[in-house]
């Protein structure tokens, strides 16, 4: 068997804020690949301004290094369990997985999300213990806890005999050797290991083409472009293919670009043989998982999985009366296009109508996969409005189920009874305890999703800040009846419209926390804050003090108010009710109730009071 010694194809796994990023961009950095007069800057393959924000990696990037002569492509792929079709998808397109994992905390949630996806598919692993100068960093326990987790995740005899690179990426070094003393400016060490531990691909490029396509990519100019591997054969520029559909229907079309990849540029090319990672442009609904062959030999390879979604929420166009005063595009019609626009690149998404022209509703794999949408939206100018994130719930065998999360916590052991107690609280039954000896302890539950909607900004003042949550998707259960999680406190609501007065806010300040501070325009109806009591709270926030010629008896006091809690994009999602919307646009996120008019409102939770009291 013929084998293309001047490539390899791996991807680089590991969980959130590991080091996966910087470790290629010390890679690109120190390889034949780069022109020196290139300044590369820190985490140069998160190119989306959110992923440079918040240290995550969403989207899959491909790169390729040259090292010695020899083609290394690399795919960065998402450690966040919300992008996991992502990452299963990228298992079928390598050969090996480099898995980095911190010196210091070791193996951590994500990292068996991803390490489990790529030992179902039989790749060759290299282990990279990062961050080896980090203080407190414990590099030999580490190795020993990457191997009890390939040994439970049922890794084959191959796979156990992993070599280890010990590195510190920030730094741009690496070695063979655990001592921290033993660092060398230079990543030969983790390059060689890499050519003489990953397969090289199969060269069978004289057989008929398969190339099958796991990402997607979406240019103004040439449509979308398709991104895949050819495991067989070759392709041109120019050539009649047919692409085998998800359906079982057969497209002809001709291939008008193909793209490698070089470094961090798309690099066009005329021809590219088996083992290659590619882009192809040319045909307009091509989707991932469809397979390209000659037209003359339609041969499809098995179709893969995508993830379906597991959470919902209704998007809405801004209908509240500040609507139009933010953003550019504020009507159905260019949130209707935008999304359609979404669901070109993002395969896990799903965009469906509803009863109103002016209301979607849009289905992805969790909170995160949806409030980066939102945060997308808002920043190329978007205005709308969402609700209460829903659970999609599944017939399985003919009874209703819900989705389940597996959540593992590190918490110092001080406040492990309070989130035992909140946990329960959302129907989470911890699986395991224990004591990590230096003052954490790691609890482990089996949660139902819709418990888990709001909890994070909840969790993290129970925690004082110092808690670490990670939840993965487990599996379908049947639901558990009889039971509705939900915000406990009611909100503060305004009962007019204008600016917040610093004297009105100190008046109901004791009534709840508050979200905005003074001088603030807002409208009837519009939440500020949240109550200390179960029920709403109407109030006036827009109210002067009446000014007289009397002096009062002491001295007068300048009003001053608590510093009000700013509520973010996830924390605003996460704190709305059935009755309740999330108002997005560029400069503003505000939470409203959907029926504004107090007295409408009034009546009908009166209505329903009545309703629950005759039921």
């Amino acid at each position: 068997m013929n084998r293309r010694d001047d490539i390899r194809n791996i991807a680089i796994i590991a969980h959130v804020d590991h080091g996966k990023t910087t470790l290629v961009n010390e890679m690109l950095k120190q390889s034949d690949t780069l022109d020196e007069h290139i300044n590369l800057e820190d985490r140069a393959m998160d190119t989306n301004p959110i992923e440079k924000e918040r240290g995550i990696t969403i989207l899959s990037k491909n790169t390729a290094v040259d090292y010695q002569g020899k083609k290394i492509n690399i795919l960065d792929t998402p450690g966040h369990a919300d992008f996991g079709g992502e990452v299963e998808r990228i298992m079928k397109m390598v050969d090996g997985v480099l898995l980095v994992v911190d010196a210091f905390e070791g193996t951590m949630p994500q990292t068996r999300f991803v390490l489990k996806k790529a030992l179902e598919q039989h790749l060759t692993p290299i282990v990279v213990i990062n961050k080896i100068d980090r203080p407190g960093a414990r590099p030999e326990e580490v190795v020993d806890e990457v191997l009890d987790l390939f040994i439970e995740l049922g890794a084959d005899d191959d796979q156990l005999e992993f070599p280890v690179v010990y590195a510190s990426a920030i730094n741009g070094t690496s070695s063979m050797d655990s001592d921290p003393a033993a660092q060398k400016h230079t990543m030969n060490p983790l390059f060689d290991t890499i050519i003489k531990t990953i397969p090289a691909p199969i060269d069978n490029s004289d057989e008929p083409l398969q190339f099958q396509v796991a990402l997607l990519d979406y240019n103004e100019y040439v449509g979308r472009i398709g991104i895949g591997r050819i495991f067989r054969g070759k392709i041109k520029v120019g050539d009649q293919v047919s692409v085998m559909k998800l359906d079982g229907s057969v497209k002809n079309f001709r291939v008008t670009k193909l793209f490698g990849f070089f470094g961090l540029q798309r690099v066009e090319v005329n021809e590219a043989k088996a083992g290659d990672l590619i882009a192809v442009s040319g045909m307009e609904d091509i989707f991932v998982g469809e397979t390209v062959t000659p037209v003359d030999h339609p041969e499809a390879l098995p179709i893969l999985r995508i993830d379906e979604p597991t959470l919902q929420m209704q998007f809405v166009a801004n209908d509240s009366p500040f609507a139009g005063k933010e953003g550019k595009f504020v009507t159905a019609r260019k949130l209707e296009d935008r999304l359609k626009v979404q669901l070109h690149t993002d395969v896990s998404l799903r965009v469906e109508d509803t009863d109103s022209a002016s209301a979607w509703t849009v289905s992805g794999r969790g909170e995160l996969h949806l409030s980066i949408l939102v945060e997308q939206l808002r920043r190329e100018g978007y205005e709308l409005q969402l609700s209460r994130p829903q659970v999609i719930y599944r017939d399985v065998d003919g009874e209703k189920c819900e989705p389940f999360e597996s959540v593992v916590i590190d918490t110092p052991d001080e406040y492990t009874g309070t989130i035992i107690d909140s946990m329960s609280q959302r129907k989470g039954e911890m699986q395991n305890m224990e004591s990590e000896g230096n003052g954490q302890t790691r609890l482990t539950f089996l949660a139902p999703s819709r418990g888990l909607i709001g909890y994070s900004s909840e969790f993290l003042s129970q925690t004082g800040g110092y808690g670490i949550m990670n939840h993965t998707f487990s599996k379908y259960l049947p639901v558990i009846k009889n039971w509705e999680p939900g915000r406990r406190n009611g909100a503060l609501v305004s009962i007019n419209s204008g600016k917040t007065t610093t004297y009105s806010l100190e008046n109901i300040e004791s009534r709840g926390q508050l979200f905005l501070g003074a001088a603030i325009d807002i409208y009837e109806g519009q939440i500020v804050g949240q109550s200390n009591r179960e029920n709403d709270i109407s109030v006036n926030v827009t109210k002067g003090k009446k000014m007289t010629n009397t002096r009062a008896s002491g001295k007068d006091h300048s009003a001053a108010i608590a510093v009000p809690r700013k509520m973010t994009l996830e924390e605003s999602i996460e704190f709305l009710n059935e009755d309740e919307y999330c108002e997005v646009t560029p400069e503003s996120i505000r939470l409203r109730k959907k029926i504004l008019n107090t007295g409408d409102r009034e009546r009908i939770t009166k209505r329903k009071k009545i309703a629950s009291k005759k039921g």
